[in-house]
């Protein structure tokens, strides 16, 4: 079985050159499930895992405008709708200078499984464009979200595919996206998530993905017989999944000790931990810069190290909430050196696959994006939930249910794993059991 896992994996190589994500995605998935197509033969009689690695529907359009010195600009923006087989295609738009096919598709395939995970029906998919917002007048910003929606409205819908935000999306371009749609279309409906409270957002969304990711994290720490209290962790990133994170770590009497951003990291052997500094990474981000140096000025007790990550600090606990491949091999022995005992990934694919490999290796217990930050979805599928009800969710109802979906993603992880005879292995565990449910569903849809 393992001679025709690589098989798929050359497949997508060959279709997809060039493209070293989607690539490393795909490797790390396929490798989970030789088991799982082992033991289910009519996976691979129907063409189960050809279908599965190629997208429904891939969408590559030309998106002009004008910034504000009258000069035309034009941007290439994506929507790659990966898998309907649960539900409507689900997942964010990521603006960013480094959006292209390759990181479309990895961001699209990993939401397959991750939305599977969360246990409620939504497909896959993923977006964006090689749009920088940073440096951006509002005018601009809101310009440019109005000639991307020109061409997306027609590919979406709330019954159809369901946008959200991603890197580079926020609440303001959620609003110029949400409204060019309303006004093309002429109907209010719930085609994009991460909507402001004013018009259809949810109670609590700005905060459910770093939420998630400790809750999902607590799960790791007590299903091995240790809590988060008192808990020295490292942090990357430092915008809203880390502040997200961070609240949630200090509710629960941890202590973050970095933040870091494309200038280098911060170190606060304080803690990051009381309202005002965890408050102050808003600001930071807020501010248009992408730096976090204005911290150590703001807070004289923290040194900031340029041009640094801040994985050779010693720590009980590392989630990196930043980028993908953020973490590579040499990291990875850092983390190993510093004798920590888990990571928990926040953002997506923020570590290499020879660097997950060698943590677990040595005895680091790993918390896979797909299954650790799926809270954000998670609240984006409540929200569409809600817009169809025309009700308003209270942030208590929300939270309560995006606790219960992370301990349910964590069990089913660690139950997928143990039935398989892989022990408390939650990177493999998530990858079997999010494609267990899309499997099943896939083959009773037939050749589709």
């Amino acid at each position: 079985m393992a001679k025709i896992v690589e098989q798929y994996i050359d497949i997508a190589k060959k279709r997809n050159p060039g493209e070293p994500e989607f690539h490393q995605t795909i490797e790390e998935v396929l490798t989970s499930l030789e088991p799982v197509l082992e033991k289910h033969p009519e996976y691979v009689e129907a063409g189960l895992i050809e279908r599965l690695i190629e997208p429904e529907r891939g969408i590559s359009f030309r998106v002009t405008w004008v910034d504000d010195a009258g000069k035309v600009q034009v941007n290439r923006g994506y929507r790659y709708q990966f898998n309907s087989a649960l539900g409507p295609y689900k997942g964010g738009l990521r603006f960013a200078p480094n959006v292209n096919p390759s990181v479309i598709k990895f961001l699209g395939f990993e939401q397959i499984f991750k939305n599977s995970l969360t246990g409620l029906p939504i497909g896959g998919g993923k977006g964006g464009a090689d749009f920088d917002p940073n440096g951006k007048s509002d005018a601009e910003v809101m310009r440019f979200c109005q000639a991307f929606m020109t061409e997306l409205y027609r590919h979406i819908g709330p019954n159809t595919d369901v946008p959200a935000g991603d890197l580079g999306v926020g609440a303001r371009e959620i609003g110029y996206l949400f409204g060019q749609y309303k006004r093309i279309v002429d109907r209010y409906e719930g085609v994009l998530t991460g909507k402001g409270l004013a018009y259809g957002g949810l109670n609590g969304r700005s905060e459910a993905t770093g939420f998630g990711i400790v809750y999902y994290a607590d799960c790791m720490l007590k299903a091995n017989g240790e809590t988060m209290k008192d808990k020295k962790v490292v942090l990357s990133g430092f915008g809203n999944v880390t502040w997200g994170t961070a609240l949630k770590l200090q509710e629960l009497g941890a202590k973050v000790i970095t933040i870091s951003g494309p200038d280098g990291y911060i170190l606060d052997e304080e803690g990051i931990c009381t309202d005002e500094k965890i408050e102050y990474m808003l600001d930071l981000r807020s501010s248009g810069k992408n730096i976090c140096a204005p911290y150590a000025e703001k807070f004289p007790n923290a040194k900031f190290f340029p041009g640094e990550k801040p994985w050779g600090v010693k720590a009980d606990l590392y989630i990196p909430c930043a980028m993908q491949n953020d973490i590579h091999l040499e990291h990875a022995k850092m983390i190993v050196e510093s004798g920590a005992k888990f990571l928990c990934e926040g953002a997506n694919m923020p570590c290499t696959n020879e660097a997950v490999e060698y943590m677990m290796e040595h005895g680091v217990i790993v918390g896979p994006s797909k299954a650790a930050n799926a809270g954000g979805v998670a609240c984006s599928c409540i929200e569409m939930g809600q817009n169809a009800g025309h009700a308003v969710f209270s942030p208590e109802q929300v939270h309560a249910q995006l606790k219960q979906i992370m301990i349910n993603i964590h069990d089913s992880c660690a139950a997928a794993s143990h039935e398989y005879g892989l022990g408390y292995n939650l990177v493999a565990g998530a990858n079997i059991a999010g494609f267990k449910k899309i499997a099943e569903a896939m083959m009773a849809q037939g050749m589709v």
